[in-house]
């Protein structure tokens, strides 16, 4: 239960607060992705929406600068006024999470999810320039810059992605931007099944056909991607289908685009209201034989990302012993239990549970962060 609520409205007034805390806080931004993870245990909670707002945008340069709580929406929104796009393709999780915000720029850094794009764009780290913000230390710091190529020593800005806000509090972040692609177009093959549907994604990310979205949507089909100019689009496209020759249609720009979102934001899984939702990273090619052991030990529904590299799968959660049935069927990446209940998310471990190795890094990371554990303890894993 939150007891008190600060929202420093400086980076001075936030170093001030952290390092002159002697409890721990729960840093918070629009709460959008409040849900996601475990709860921070803390009776103190920081709020950044003070740090709002586009403080550079230079679309000539390909950069962006904003507050870590701006809110995706209006990046977004002045992006496509100079037909730009993150090129990760940030997906918006609010109605999956029962959120009106689709969420803020550094909320989208600290959990590190990318969308459909990301199997040839890249990752969210991959687009980070820099990062402003203050250590659990209560230390401002400044990492990296809008040059692409200023990086000296350690790239701090890409150990923030996926650190759900427990190494710093970011105040400010600068992101890579990228030209909107002129068109696409989604070649959508019938008939196939899960392991059939893996060795054609495969088939069609290894060609030359430049392919930037792959999925497999059981009982709906396999969708290829296509984006760029129109004429080389609709070149790759009659290509891809060439080279699979397997009985296809094509989704036009509009069409595709809508789908792609759906896919982008998990609203094309079939859940009830007792399911919990997993997020699996696995190696594409081990998609199938994942699925396959899962569904040995309880029912589930499910579909594909990055060319079967991710799986979203629902199931009914019935105990801890039925999470583990889950992460044993992950031998190699990551089982990530995205979406449960309250009570269910405080005991069972949200986040895969790292080897004793890289458990080890993270808690000397962490502690060379935030050696009191004042920011977020808890949100990953154990008191760290």
């Amino acid at each position: 239960m939150i007891v008190a609520e600060f929202s420093p409205a400086t980076e001075l007034e936030l170093a001030e607060l952290i390092g002159t805390a002697l409890e721990p806080f729960e840093i918070c931004g629009r709460a959008s992705k409040r849900s996601i993870g475990r709860h921070a245990p803390c009776e103190n909670r920081i709020n950044l929406t003070k740090f709002s707002g586009i403080t550079s945008y230079e679309p000539e340069e390909l950069v962006l600068e904003a507050g870590v709580a701006t809110a995706l929406s209006e990046i977004q929104a002045v992006l496509e006024s100079k037909n730009q796009i993150l090129a990760f393709e940030p997906p918006d999780f609010g109605r999956v999470l029962g959120s009106d915000s689709s969420g803020s720029l550094g909320g989208l850094l600290n959990v590190g999810f990318s969308g459909p794009r990301r199997i040839k764009a890249g990752a969210v780290r991959d687009h980070v320039l820099g990062v402003q913000g203050v250590t659990g230390r209560g230390e401002i710091f400044k990492a990296g810059a809008r040059v692409v190529k200023n990086v000296t020593g350690y790239d701090m800005p890409k150990l923030m992605a996926g650190s759900f806000g427990t190494l710093a509090v970011l105040t400010s972040v600068i992101f890579k931007v990228l030209p909107r692609p002129e068109t696409e177009a989604t070649l959508l093959v019938h008939g196939l099944n899960d392991h059939e549907a893996m060795h054609v994604m495969s088939l069609a990310m290894q060609s030359s056909c430049e392919v930037s979205g792959a999925a497999h949507l059981p009982g709906v089909g396999t969708l290829l991607r296509l984006e760029g100019i129109a004429r080389s689009v609709h070149t790759r496209r009659d290509g891809l289908a060439k080279l699979l020759d397997r009985p296809s249609e094509v989704l036009d720009q509009t069409a595709s685009q809508k789908m792609w979102q759906r896919i982008r934001d998990c609203q094309v899984l079939r859940m009830s209201g007792d399911d919990v939702l997993w997020r699996i990273s696995v190696p594409p090619l081990q998609g199938f034989a994942t699925i396959k052991r899962i569904s040995e030990h309880a029912p589930c529904t499910h579909y594909y990302d990055w060319a079967g590299g991710l799986i979203w799968l629902a199931l009914p959660f019935a105990d801890d012993a039925h999470a583990m049935a889950v992460r044993n069927a992950v031998p190699e990446g990551h089982a990530f239990l995205f979406k449960a209940p309250d009570p269910v998310r405080a005991e069972v471990p949200v986040f895969q549970p790292p080897s004793s190795g890289v458990g080890a890094l993270g808690e000397r990371i962490k502690r060379a962060f935030d050696p009191d554990a004042k920011l977020n303890p808890g949100r990953m894993y154990g008191a760290i």
